[in-house]
């Protein structure tokens, strides 16, 4: 069965851009915001996800889980992750960021989370289940903004961008910002 995308001139994002936070650099550093594509995948299972994912071929799905409960980021690559199930409060920032989002995700909508975007779960509302996925040929690695990352940081500056987009290929909003 294909998976069916919302079409982009009906998809709702939000854009965000998050102010650094102790040492989370969120968005500060290349200024590219947080995304959230609400209900890209309206009816997508999660086989069906990783399918369109690597067709589009811009990233590479490596995981289904839900999201970690303690704040966390990746210095070295920007992650996509698409709700295959259930619903849940999240934070993007940093819990004591006046800046900081706290959307709740339910199955269907995308994240765009750039590299140094500090994330973390706050409530599963119910088999809350992500498919997570990094641009192909990257692997991620986990940063907690302590003491000692600082050089890991310093490496956010010079990854690149999307060419296409992950969820819609030649277009889509990731190339708008």
């Amino acid at each position: 069965m294909a998976t069916t995308l919302t079409p982009l001139n009906a998809l709702k994002v939000s854009k965000h851009q998050i102010q650094a936070f102790q040492k989370i650099p969120n968005t500060s550093i290349q200024n590219k915001p947080l995304l959230i594509y609400h209900s890209a995948f309206p009816q997508a299972s999660a086989s069906q996800i990783e399918a369109h994912l690597t067709d589009v071929g811009v990233v590479s799905p490596q995981w289904r889980y839900t999201m970690y409960s303690d704040t966390h980021f990746h210095s070295n690559t920007h992650e996509v992750l698409a709700i295959a199930s259930g619903s849940a409060k999240c934070c993007f920032g940093g819990e004591q960021n006046e800046g900081r989002v706290e959307p709740v995700l339910n199955r269907g909508d995308v994240v765009v989370v750039p590299a140094g975007v500090g994330h973390r779960l706050l409530e599963d509302y119910g088999s809350f289940q992500m498919v997570g996925s990094y641009p192909t040929g990257k692997n991620w690695d986990m940063c907690y903004g302590r003491a000692g990352e600082e050089k890991k940081v310093k490496t956010i500056s010079k990854l690149g961008w999307f060419e296409r987009d992950p969820v819609y290929g030649d277009d889509g909003p990731s190339l708008q910002v």
